[in-house]
């Protein structure tokens, strides 16, 4: 039995879809099938990741790893880690203070700054995380407006900014104990970027998540798989038996993994499964 882990935006699906390709789809029955188990690894939280769900999986790593279940109906709860109601308030004060715009993202819900999706339309084309959070806004994936938030847990703060120097005050005021896995994106062929990413605390992450379902099941981490397309999948990618990059992904991720298959648009995960005897 293998236990095969999945990012979602730029893997299984395009960034900011909810469909995979149908031959994904099969890919992930027949593995199962076969007698491995399958989990989504993904940044997304437990709300936005929800309309995946219905192609059954065995569970998920959420939130970069922040928030962990597995079984048939997603009930049992392998580990959750939010923040402190002090550490989001310290990173949105800080953050706000240099006009950074955020969303915050919890089990249910996520909310972001109101003026989000203004910054987002301004910024040209960009990577896959970029263009999930503009398709998100666009396709009314449950973004609510940072006004309506109501006090849920937070488990990370995904930020969009210009420059490095804005993030300054909020690494400080966090004292280390949170990592910034930040992107610059050139912006329309100028010399314009964009700066996103995300903050996640430095006690969890995709990584340690895939360390704990194998635990659960009582399998060897060499007898893991595990595909992405970014560096926030890095940790997944350095810590299971094998790893698949996407050819869409990032060339320093396809660089530090065993495999690079075709891009999700050319039915990349089914080849590989097929090619690494999964089905």
């Amino acid at each position: 039995m293998k236990l095969i882990f999945l990012d979602i935006d730029g893997t299984l699906t395009k960034p900011g879809e909810n469909t995979p390709p149908e031959s994904a789809v099969d890919a992930i029955v027949k593995a199962r099938a076969k007698g491995n188990k399958v989990f989504l690894c993904t940044g997304r939280n437990p709300d936005m990741l929800r309309p995946l769900l219905r192609y059954q999986f065995d569970g998920f790593i959420s939130c970069a790893g922040g928030y962990v279940v597995v079984g048939e109906k997603y009930d049992e709860v392998l580990y959750d880690h939010p923040m402190t109601d002090e550490e989001r308030d310290i990173a949105l004060r800080t953050l706000h203070n240099h006009g950074v715009f955020c969303t915050i993202e919890a089990e249910k819900g996520s909310w972001g700054d109101e003026n989000l999706g203004d910054f987002l339309s301004s910024q040209g084309e960009g990577n896959s995380e970029l263009e999930r959070w503009r398709k998100a806004l666009a396709s009314n994936l449950g973004i609510k407006p940072m006004s309506q938030y109501d006090g849920s847990p937070v488990y990370k703060v995904v930020i969009m900014c210009q420059d490095m120097s804005q993030l300054d005050e909020a690494k400080a005021a966090l004292g280390g104990k949170y990592n910034f896995v930040m992107q610059e994106v050139k912006v329309g062929g100028s010399d314009s970027k964009c700066i996103n990413g995300e903050i996640i605390n430095k006690e969890f992450n995709k990584g340690l998540g895939v360390e704990i379902i194998c635990k659960k099941f009582n399998v060897p981490i060499s007898d893991t798989v595990g595909f992405g397309d970014s560096m926030n999948d890095l940790e997944m990618i350095q810590t299971v038996g094998f790893s698949v990059c996407m050819a869409n992904g990032s060339e320093a991720l396809q660089k530090l993994s065993d495999m690079v298959c075709e891009s999700v648009s050319d039915d990349g995960l089914a080849k590989a499964f097929a090619n690494l005897q999964l089905i």
